[in-house]
Formats: C-alpha cells, structure tokens, sequence
C-alpha cells in the first residue's frame, strides 16, 4: 500500500476537523482544505504532534477549478492523493416556502456539488494512478420537514455516488467509492445554518460526537467498505416509510417540528455560514455535549449486512419450512 495522502474538504470543523485527527493518527498526511484560513490552521496545529505532514488551502467548494488548483498543489507538496473525503456541506432551515431560491442554490450547491467537485477532483487525479479511495457522506435519518433541502441534497449525492461506482468497474480501476451514512452528529452546524424558524436548531433522534463519523469515515476508508451505516436509527423509521408512509407523514407534521427546535428562540442577526465563514475558533463539536453518546454504536458494512440478511432468510426459511411440516 502506498503511503496514505489524505484530503479533507469541510476540515476546519465539524465532522471535516474530526477526521482530520483521526487520519493524522492513522499515519496519513493530511490536506485541509476549508473557506476560513484561520481555522484551517489552527486544525493542522492540532495535528503537529502526530508528525504527519499537513497543508492547509483556503478553497470553496463550490469552485470546481479552485479545487482542481488545490489538487494540483497538494500533490505536488504531499505526494500523489490516495484519500478524499468530503464533508463540506452547508444548510438552511424552515418552511420550504419560505426559502429564498438564491439561498437554496447556495445550500445545495456547497453540498451535492462540493461532493460533485469533490469527488471529479479526486477521481481524475487517482484514475492516472488505478488507485484510490473517495468517501461521501449520507444520512440515514428519513427527509425532515424544515430540512427539505438538505435532504434534497444529500439524496442526490447518494444517487450520484450509486451512478458513478459502475462507471470505475466498467474501467476496471481499483478506486473505491465509499459511502457512510451517518445519525445527527454534533457539530457546529446547529449554530451556524442559516435558520428561518425562529427558534434554536437542535439535532433529532440519538446524536452522536463528530469522532464517531470520524471513526466510522476511517473504517470505510481503511476496511475497503462500499458502504457504512452507523447505528440503527432510523431503521424503524424506514421500515414506516415503506409500509405505511401516510401515517408516517402524519407522524412528522404532528412531531418532528418541536424535534428539531428548541423552545428558546433564536438570537437576532446570528451568524451563518451559509454564504461565507463564521468567524471564530470552531472546533470539532457543537453544543449538545450533554446530549451526545460516545460509545461507538453498530457500524453496518455492506458485508456485516448482507449476513444478516442471509441469515434472517435462511432463519425464515427454516420458520417456514417447519410450519409446512407439521401442517402434513
């Protein structure tokens, strides 16, 4: 295995910054690539006593050529880019209605088409080399009402991921495609998406600390894994949405509302992040410490899944067949 060049687009916080510390550990070298300089060196000063090599290259995403220059510089001071992560996205809440369409377009634009660049940028640099990983992130938690275009955006960018994996097969690369699907996660995201509700965002359902969908991001990476579901919310909800989606539609016109909001509401003029970076030292994590679980739940791979699935059939099966028995 050649020696690891990681790339983390969003690393300044969050889930990006997170990453970052897991990979340094991991032995890779690192390039941190974010909108606000400041912040991206304070993350590479986190990482200086792991002695890895770090660069830091103030870049949106949204800019497909800023990325392409971006590349270009890491891998000429790194060395050849073997792992690109993109955890770049940015938000805007409230009643779809509501939305202005330029602020759609932007939330939409830094979150599928960052992944977009993201992973192009990567791809045309490992196809040179047959090698490589690229990780997307997914959630697993259903589409929110309040939150309709992020869950636009993170559908596509499962879709795009699907479309593109037959298309590395087809040219026989051995470049690895990667998605992990992660619950709400607490990261500054709650304090700076642009937020027309009125009140302050909080996260829905079992939250996790940004170090676990580090962890999980890692796994993926390193265990070769098409895909990583980490823990089993959502699942219920899911199995719902097939089999009786009216009543759940109803179930979250009725609840997910005060699910996602709290009953304080939000400052005037708060800061967002939505257009450019919020100014400040943030790190890792958001403000639902108290609330997060850092215990590592069940991480579901592909091959963990197709396993149980297996099993659960045969165990079904078996059911069935002993049911025909004693009928005869």
């Amino acid at each position: 295995m050649p020696h690891q060049i990681a790339v983390i687009t969003g690393a300044g916080a969050g889930i990006g910054r997170a990453t970052a510390r897991t990979l340094a550990r991991a032995g890779c070298d690192v390039a941190l690539i974010g909108r606000d300089a400041a912040r991206l060196e304070d993350a590479a000063a986190e990482l200086a006593e792991l002695h890895i090599r770090t660069l830091t290259i103030p870049a949106d995403v949204t800019d497909a050529e800023a990325l392409e220059r971006a590349a270009d510089q890491i891998e000429a001071t790194l060395g050849p880019i073997t792992l690109w992560v993109n955890c770049a996205g940015a938000g805007v809440s409230g009643q779809f209605v509501e939305l202005p369409p330029e602020e759609i377009r932007r939330a939409t634009e830094v979150t599928y088409l960052g992944t977009v660049f993201g992973t192009r940028t990567a791809l045309i640099r490992m196809r040179r080399r047959g090698y490589g990983t690229i990780v997307n992130l997914d959630a697993i938690s259903l589409p929110r009402p309040l939150r309709s275009i992020e869950s636009g955006a993170r559908a596509a960018i499962r879709a795009f991921t699907e479309s593109l994996r037959p298309e590395i097969l087809h040219d026989g690369d051995r470049i690895l495609l990667s998605l992990v699907r992660l619950p709400a996660i607490n990261t500054p995201r709650f304090v700076w998406t642009r937020n027309h509700t009125g009140k302050r965002l909080r996260p829905a359902g079992p939250v996790f600390e940004p170090e676990i969908a580090a962890e999980a991001i890692s796994r993926a990476a390193f265990g070769r894994h098409r895909d990583v579901r980490v823990g089993l919310s959502g699942i219920g909800h899911r199995m719902a949405a097939f089999l009786t989606p009216a009543l759940l539609d109803r179930r979250q016109a009725d609840r997910a509302y005060h699910q996602q909001l709290e009953k304080y509401p939000a400052p005037d003029n708060t800061p967002d992040n939505l257009f450019t970076p919020v100014s400040g030292a943030h790190g890792a994590h958001g403000p639902f410490d108290h609330l997060s679980r850092r215990t590592m739940p069940v991480l579901l791979t592909t091959t963990l899944r197709t396993i149980l699935t297996g099993t659960a059939l045969a165990a079904g099966m078996g059911t069935l067949l002993v049911t025909l028995r004693r009928k005869r």
